[in-house]
């Protein structure tokens, strides 16, 4: 095969990647259902490979969801206008986050939606939540609870069993011991995911391509409909504090991300994976020397910090990590088959990330940008490791931030799309919401 023809068939796979990533996706769905329908193989989702149930439900509160989002449309390009300051673009996307979530979720369930899924009195869910693992912190305090982490782990509640201890012992501290004051937490926090994923994308983008990645993370249909009842939309926020400086060059600004991304572990072993993407990103930004460096600097911090903290609370991060494999894989995990949650966990993250947003980041994928071969090869990774299989709507929500940059490439390069992009969003994002019960 002559060069020529090589390069031919490069492109010629490059331009259908997208497609041919949908089709699997399509397969991936059909095959599900018809699993679920016709044969009794357990596949551990009523509808795979969402979690979520159909059931349609609307609250008078709909219209005002109505109107946030047809104003959120036709705003967006211009959030493009020159003559805004960057102080303002993140403003301008921290509001708009915080209303149209809230909106989003009062249209389904009216204001109640905003902290129904802890409060055990109004949804079956809030049993498996943080908020039943504070009498246990009440009762043995800080210290014990921490140095008994690990031996306390099947004890615990689902989501803090599958968690190291840094949110209850936040919740401890700030009094977050209500439904009320933890989705609070959960909702502000949450919100500042649109406005640092534009802080990113000006490191690694032009500043329209880093406007247009906050866009699309204010009104991801994934992060606007977790973004409000989970704590995954917390570990978002510190996934992106990990994720800002480790984009940088400099050794002292990665120094900077390392710690962060230690102390974000000690809230979920899954934003390790942030470390991942960023070496990659690294090596395709900047050589492998660099990507090296840069995994060796996160390597040193995080066992050192992990180290700090075991030798004054203690606290045992490699017990803890065996005892909640252990509760995992004796879960709902266990009947969950690796042969199709392989293909199914990325396609229901993707798929609920946003349509869009998920064709524009393969199509960068596809001409083998930094941005987006670094997130795709730790989804890929993460997908093949089989550890979190299903429920990454949820789980995987600290990724969505990082396909919206790639995506965010592409569509800079075709700003004229930005109304209609945005307006696609917002369409899946309440139709979504108002059509099944995704339980958060």
């Amino acid at each position: 095969m002559t060069r020529a023809q090589n390069a031919r068939g490069v492109a010629l796979a490059r331009r259908w990647l997208p497609h041919a990533a949908f089709a699997l996706g399509a397969v991936t769905i059909a095959v599900g259902l018809i699993v679920r329908r016709f044969t009794d193989t357990p596949i551990g989702a009523p509808w795979p490979p969402s979690l979520g149930n159909p059931d349609f439900g609307v609250d008078p509160l709909l219209a005002v969801s109505l109107a946030a989002f047809a104003a959120a449309v036709a705003l967006a390009p211009r959030l493009l206008d020159e003559r805004l300051r960057p102080g303002a673009v993140a403003a301008i996307l921290l509001g708009g986050t915080l209303v149209l979530r809230l909106a989003l979720a009062a249209g389904r369930g009216g204001t109640a939606a905003w902290d129904r899924v802890f409060d055990p009195a109004r949804s079956f869910e809030a049993a498996n939540e943080y908020l039943p693992a504070l009498p246990a912190l009440r009762r043995l305090g800080p210290g014990f609870f921490l140095d008994r982490f690990a031996e306390l782990v099947p004890s615990f509640p689902v989501h803090v069993a599958g968690h190291p201890p840094g949110l209850p012992l936040v919740m401890g501290a700030l009094g977050l011991d209500t439904p009320a004051r933890l989705a609070a937490f959960c909702i502000a926090v949450g919100a500042m995911s649109a406005p640092l994923t534009y802080a990113l994308g000006r490191e690694l983008l032009d500043e329209p391509g880093a406007r247009i990645a906050g866009l699309l993370m204010a009104m991801a249909p994934q992060a606007l409909m977790f973004g409000v009842t989970t704590a995954d939309a917390v570990y978002c926020t510190l996934g992106l504090l990990a994720a800002w400086p480790l984009a940088r060059p400099s050794r002292r600004a990665r120094v900077v991300g390392a710690v962060t991304l230690a102390v974000a572990s000690l809230f979920a072993w899954s934003l390790l994976a942030v470390g991942a993407w960023a070496a990659v990103l690294a090596w395709r930004r900047h050589g492998l020397r660099s990507a090296l460096e840069l995994s060796v600097i996160c390597g040193v911090v995080l066992v050192a910090l992990h180290g700090a903290v075991s030798a004054f609370t203690g606290f045992d991060p490699i017990g803890t990590v065996r005892a909640t494999e252990e509760v995992y894989r004796l879960g709902v995990a266990s009947v969950r088959p690796y042969w199709y949650w392989l293909f199914g966990s990325p396609v229901g993250f993707l798929l609920v990330l946003g349509l869009p947003i998920a064709w524009l980041a393969l199509r960068e994928l596809a001409r083998g940008t930094p941005e987006a071969v670094a997130i795709f090869s730790v989804l890929g990774v993460a997908a093949v490791v089989g550890f979190t299989k299903a429920e990454t709507e949820r789980i995987w929500l600290f990724f969505a931030p990082l396909v919206c940059l790639a995506a965010a490439r592409a569509l800079a390069r075709r700003p004229d799309l930005v109304l209609p992009v945005a307006a696609a969003l917002a369409a899946q994002a309440l139709l979504h919401e108002a059509l099944s019960d995704t339980v958060w």
